[in-house]
C-alpha cells in the first residue's frame, strides 16, 4: 500500500536569514511522498531569490500580500493536495532527515488523524536552547488544552480530512484553536514518541505575549467555560512564573 503524502507548508515573510535552513531540513527527508509548499507574503529582502535557488525541492509556491500569518496558512491549506498537513515555518526545521520516514514506519493503515511529538527550541544560530516549557502527555486529547498548548504547532501533523481553516478572528493564537479542534475531531491520535521539530524561539505569539494570552483565554472559555478556565489559570500562572524564574525564559 502506498504511504500517505504529507503536505509540508512553510510560511515566510522577509525570511532571507532563516528560510534556507528550513528548506534544507525538508529537502533532505528520506521519505518519498512529500509535497512541499511555500507561501511568501511578498517579501522584499531576497526571500524569493532563495526560494528560486531551491526550487527543485519545492512542489509549489506563491508570493503575494496577505492579511497576516493565519491568512497565509489558510492559503497553504488550500494549495495542499496531500493526505496530511504539517506547518514548518521559516526558521523552524524538521528534527532529522529520517523523521517523516520514522513517523509512518511505526504505524499501519488505517493511518491516524493526528500525529504529534516533542519539540526542541533553537536560537537564530541553530543552537539548542532546550525543550518547550509545556510537554505533550502520553496520550493527547483536546481536553488537555485546558492546561495550555501542550504540543507545539510545529510538532503536530493533521489529516486533511479533519483539518479546518484557521479562524482569522484571532491574530496571535489561531493555532491554539486549530490544534484543539483537530484533536476534538480526531478518531485516532498517535503519540509518535519522536522529536519532530526544531522550533525557532521568538515566534508571533511570543512577540505579542499579552494579546496572545488574552486570545487563548477567550478560546479556552469558549470550549471549557469561563469559571473553569479562570480557576485553571491560577496553577498555570504559578507554573509559568516558576519556569521563568528557574530557566530565565518562557
Amino acid at each position: 500500500m502506498t504511504q500517505p503524502t504529507v503536505s509540508i507548508i512553510t510560511i515566510v515573510y522577509n525570511g532571507s536569514e532563516t528560510l534556507a535552513k528550513t528548506i534544507e531540513s525538508i529537502a533532505c527527508q528520506t521519505y518519498a511522498n512529500i509535497e512541499y509548499i511555500i507561501v511568501d507574503g511578498n517579501s522584499t529582502d531576497g526571500t524569493q531569490e532563495i526560494i528560486k535557488q531551491y526550487e527543485q525541492s519545492v512542489s509549489n509556491w506563491i508570493s503575494e500580500a496577505d492579511k497576516g500569518l493565519y491568512d497565509a496558512m489558510n492559503k497553504g491549506i488550500k494549495m495542499a493536495t496531500g493526505d496530511y498537513l504539517w506547518f514548518i515555518n521559516s526558521g523552524d526545521e524538521i528534527y532529522e532527515p529520517t523523521t517523516v520516514q520514522q513517523l509512518f514506519n511505526q504505524d499501519d493503515p488505517p493511518y491516524a488523524d493526528v500525529y504529534y511529538g516533542d519539540t526542541i527550541m533553537i536560537d537564530m544560530q541553530g543552537k539548542v536552547i532546550g525543550e518547550r516549557r509545556l510537554q505533550p502527555p502520553a496520550q493527547l486529547s483536546w481536553k488537555d488544552f485546558k492546561n495550555g498548548m501542550l504540543v507545539s504547532h510545529q510538532s503536530i501533523i493533521v489529516s486533511t480530512k479533519i483539518a479546518e481553516l484557521y479562524n482569522l478572528n484571532y491574530r496571535f493564537s489561531a493555532d491554539f484553536e486549530w490544534c484543539l479542534t483537530a484533536l476534538k475531531k480526531s478518531g485516532k491520535t498517535i503519540n509518535t514518541k519522536l522529536t519532530l521539530s526544531r522550533f525557532l524561539d521568538g515566534g508571533l505569539t511570543k512577540q505579542n505575549i499579552v494579546p496572545g494570552l488574552k486570545e487563548r483565554f477567550r478560546i479556552m472559555t469558549r470550549y471549557f467555560g469561563f469559571f473553569p478556565t479562570l480557576m485553571r489559570h491560577i496553577p498555570i500562572g504559578f507554573r509559568f512564573l516558576g519556569y521563568v524564574i528557574k530557566n530565565k525564559r518562557f
